[in-house]
């Protein structure tokens, strides 16, 4: 029964989108701001592609299972559309492969991880603090 009413419209219940504490990466300069700011909080650069179906579903699943606050993390969102300037240099300046979706980590200065796609949600975000 519910199954008919949700294909006949009646009965929908919408998932309430949850929000992270996004920081917006939009440009060069933020990269070396977020480099200096890593030797007292961890620092997540979050790039992410709006065009790429794949992309989307990895951030899906990667907002839901988010369970950190600003308070743990800085958690930097960079959209690869607007912004593909802004990724490129952040692969020259963290020595890393450009790659969507992708979830670069840096304490102390470095990169204490990089990944993308799927290995993005097999990241343990709390033990890397």
């Amino acid at each position: 029964m519910n199954l008919i009413k949700k294909l006949l419209g009646g009965d929908t219940i919408e998932k309430e989108k949850k929000q992270l504490p996004w920081i917006t990466l939009d440009s060069v300069e933020q990269l070396d701001v977020i480099k200096e700011k890593s030797k007292v909080k961890t620092q997540v650069i979050y790039k992410h592609s709006k065009k790429c179906i794949g992309s989307e579903k990895v951030m899906e699943r990667f907002i839901d299972n988010y369970q950190l606050t600003a308070n743990d993390l800085d958690l930097h969102y960079l959209d690869l559309n607007d912004y593909e300037e802004v990724s490129k240099r952040a692969e020259q300046k963290f020595n890393i492969d450009n790659e969507s979706p992708q979830l670069i980590v840096l304490r102390n200065e470095d990169v204490v991880i990089y990944t993308s796609n799927q290995a993005i949600n097999m990241i343990n975000l709390e033990q890397l603090l």
